[in-house]
């Protein structure tokens, strides 16, 4: 049996040779989840609240990407939307699923592209919360986000600031657990080669239309209408683009919606991930 405390704390496997850690909750259909590209971002930081409701009718799993949160972050990686996709791929067949649905949130609603571009006979349903997509262009939100520097006084100003309306939810746990993953060892390095290095490539995360059109996998955007990240006129052009997609807009809320607005989320999500295809 699975205890809180075993939940928040995950597990290992090797993926693609790379140690992955990851949560893994609850049985039944298997759903994956996806976390962002914000500094101290981890599976747990983004899903804690996500896991405990989803894991009621299926199987989660909550992956930390490669350089990020206690997976290993290799010397020899090059990261780029190619690798982190490929490395969940690589996930998913280290724990043997063949296929899912995915959750994604930010970089992760793109991820979720890029698997339903590569395979989409191994997706069942999708989620693209906050998701970048055609129109999406470098906002003051996703500037602040690079621009930051470990410090917990910087992680409180940038969580207040860009991620949430209620600004309640900032509470001292978030903050803390964010400001020690971005300061982890190892952690602010990679996050800076992904981004601003030129042999990297963790900003080219472009999608065309007809990429998007092509995409025949049942999904769900959600955007939280003030996402100072992301903006929601991104989803909505998402939504006239994907040719079987339902949105979903959450007012006075940021890019968290998982977590601003978690009760209404998880049923919005758990209902979209049980419907019957008919």
């Amino acid at each position: 049996m699975t205890t809180a405390t075993d939940l928040r704390t995950g597990t290992f496997v090797t993926a693609g040779g790379i140690s992955t850690h990851y949560h893994d909750a609850g049985n039944g259909d298997p759903v994956v989840l996806l976390h962002g590209s914000g500094p101290g971002v981890s599976a747990w930081a983004n899903w804690q609240h996500t896991i405990p409701a989803l894991a009621q009718t299926a199987r989660v799993l909550a992956l930390d990407l490669v350089g990020y949160g206690d997976t290993q972050r290799p010397d020899s990686v090059r990261y780029s939307l190619r690798t982190w996709t490929d490395h969940v791929w690589d996930f998913l067949d280290a724990v043997g699923l063949d296929r899912i649905s995915v959750v994604g949130n930010s970089l992760g609603g793109r991820l979720a592209l890029q698997m339903a571009e590569d395979n989409s006979a191994r997706l069942n349903r999708m989620v693209l919360m906050g998701s970048p997509g055609v129109g999406m262009t470098i906002t003051e939100g996703l500037t602040a986000l690079r621009a930051y520097e470990p410090s917990a006084e910087n992680m409180r100003a940038l969580l207040t600031s860009y991620f949430a309306v209620d600004t309640s939810i900032i509470t001292d746990e978030l903050v803390r657990i964010r400001y020690e993953a971005s300061a982890a060892p190892g952690a602010h390095e990679a996050y800076r080669l992904m981004f601003f290095d030129p042999r990297h490539a963790g900003s080219d995360l472009g999608i065309t239309a007809e990429q998007v059109r092509a995409v025949a996998v049942p999904t769900l955007l959600v955007h939280g209408r003030e996402d100072k990240v992301v903006p929601a006129e991104v989803s909505w052009t998402m939504v006239n683009l994907l040719p079987n997609a339902d949105l979903h807009i959450f007012a006075r809320c940021g890019h968290w919606t998982q977590i601003e607005r978690a009760a209404e989320f998880n049923a919005l999500v758990g209902q979209f991930l049980t419907r019957s295809a008919g």
